[in-house]
C-alpha cells in the first residue's frame, strides 16, 4: 500500500513538470497578458523621441544669434551667358574687408552657391582664393588671386574681367582694377591676353555690342540697361553700345534714342519703349540733374499720367552711368504731374539709389 502511494505521488509530480515544459514552448503572442496590464506602444515612444529631438533642434536654432546681412551687388552670368547684376543678402563682415568678400562670392562652388538666383552662375574659377586687395589713393583697386584664377577657358575671359570690374566699381571709391597672381603684376589676362595695362574700368564696357556702328572715331561707348525676365526672376542686363559723339550732337539725346531703338545684338531683353517715343526738347543738365522732356508716347497709357516702372528704371540706370549725371527728372508735354505704377507722384528727380544699393568701402 505504501509503495502504491509513493508511485502515485511520483506520477503526479512528473505530470506537473511536463505540463510546465509544454507551456514554456508557447510563443509570447499566445500568452495572454494579465488583466489590467497596459500595452507598451514602442512606435509611440519612437515618435515621441523624434518630436523631442525636433523641439531641441528648434530651440537650439532660436538660441543662436541671427546673422546680420547687408545687400550687395554681384555681377554674375545669366542663362544666356550675359553679365548681369543681382542684389544678394551677404553676411555683414566683422571687418571692413568688403571688397574681399564680394570677390569670394564670385567664385564657382564658393559661398554664393546656395544664394544663386535661378539661371545664374558664379564667374571666377573654382578654387580661386583672394590673397589680398589694396585700394590706391587714385581709386585703383589691386586684386591678388591665387594661381587657380588661371583655370578658365579663353571664351570666358571677358565675362570674368567684366564681372570683377563691375562688382568692385559699384563702390564709389573704386575707379578701376589691376590684377596680380600670387603677387606677380599682370598687364593682361592670363589665358587670352586681354589687356589690363594701367587698370580696367567700366569705360571698357560690358556685354559689348558694336555691330551697328562702324564709325568709332565719332562714336562713344555707353552702357545701356535693359530689363529681362527669366523664370519669374526680373533683372537688368547692361549692354555697351556706341552712340554718336560728334560736336554738334547731344550725347544725352543720343543715349535716349539708342535706348528707344534697343540693343543690336540678340540678348533676349525686353523693349519697354513705344517706338514713337521722342524727346520734345534738348536735354538739360544742371547741378547733376538731367532734365528730359518727352511726347505722350512715353506714357504707359495715352490718357493716364503713368510712366511704366521699367521705363523709368531703364532711363535712370542708363543715364546715371554718365559721370556728371546724379539724378534724372522726367517730364511729358502737357502733363503736370507724373506718377509711377502705384500712383505715387514723382516730386523729386530720381537717382539710381532708388533701384540699387549704394555702397562705400
Amino acid at each position: 500500500m505504501l509503495k502504491r502511494s509513493i508511485l502515485l505521488t511520483g506520477t503526479m509530480t512528473l505530470t506537473i513538470v511536463l505540463s510546465g515544459c509544454f507551456q514554456g514552448e508557447q510563443s509570447l503572442e499566445e500568452v495572454d497578458p494579465p488583466q489590467g496590464a497596459e500595452a507598451v506602444d514602442k512606435t509611440g515612444d519612437a515618435e515621441s523621441g523624434e518630436q523631442e529631438e525636433a523641439v531641441d533642434e528648434a530651440k537650439e536654432k532660436e538660441d543662436q544669434p541671427e546673422v546680420e546681412t547687408v545687400a550687395r551687388q554681384l555681377f554674375l552670368i545669366d542663362a544666356n551667358g550675359m553679365v548681369a547684376a543681382q542684389t544678394l543678402e551677404l553676411p555683414n563682415p566683422d571687418t571692413k574687408e568688403v571688397a574681399t568678400q564680394v570677390l569670394e562670392y564670385l567664385v564657382k562652388g564658393g559661398p554664393v552657391t546656395s544664394l544663386l538666383p535661378n539661371g545664374f552662375q558664379a564667374v571666377l574659377p573654382e578654387g580661386t582664393e583672394v590673397l589680398g586687395v589694396n585700394l590706391q589713393e587714385d581709386g585703383t583697386m589691386i586684386v591678388d588671386f591665387s594661381k587657380e584664377f588661371k583655370d578658365y577657358e579663353a571664351k570666358e575671359e571677358l565675362v570674368i574681367l567684366e564681372a570683377m570690374t563691375h562688382t568692385l566699381t559699384q563702390f564709389d571709391s573704386v575707379k578701376d582694377i589691376q590684377l596680380r597672381i600670387d603677387g606677380d603684376p599682370q598687364s593682361e589676362m592670363p589665358v587670352n591676353g586681354t589687356p589690363i595695362n594701367e587698370g580696367y574700368s567700366r569705360s571698357n564696357g560690358i556685354n559689348i555690342d558694336d555691330t551697328d556702328t562702324l564709325d568709332f572715331v565719332n562714336s562713344k561707348a555707353v552702357t545701356m540697361y535693359y530689363p529681362k525676365e527669366y523664370n519669374d526672376s526680373r533683372y537688368y542686363v547692361p549692354v555697351t553700345q556706341y552712340v554718336n559723339n560728334k560736336e554738334d550732337d547731344d550725347t544725352y539725346a543720343s543715349i535716349v534714342q539708342a535706348l528707344i531703338k534697343g540693343p543690336g545684338l540678340d540678348t533676349n531683353v525686353e523693349q519697354v519703349f513705344n517706338s514713337d517715343t521722342v524727346l520734345t526738347n534738348k536735354p538739360k543738365l544742371e547741378d547733376g540733374v538731367l532734365e528730359l522732356e518727352f511726347n505722350k508716347e512715353l506714357l504707359k497709357e495715352a490718357d493716364q499720367p503713368v510712366i511704366a516702372d521699367d521705363v523709368m528704371e531703364t532711363l535712370v540706370r542708363t543715364l546715371t552711368e554718365q559721370q556728371q549725371v546724379k539724378a534724372v527728372n522726367i517730364k511729358v508735354e502737357k502733363v503736370d504731374e507724373l506718377v509711377n505704377e502705384n500712383g505715387e507722384a514723382y516730386t523729386e528727380p530720381v537717382t539710381k539709389q532708388t533701384f540699387i544699393p549704394s555702397e562705400k568701402l
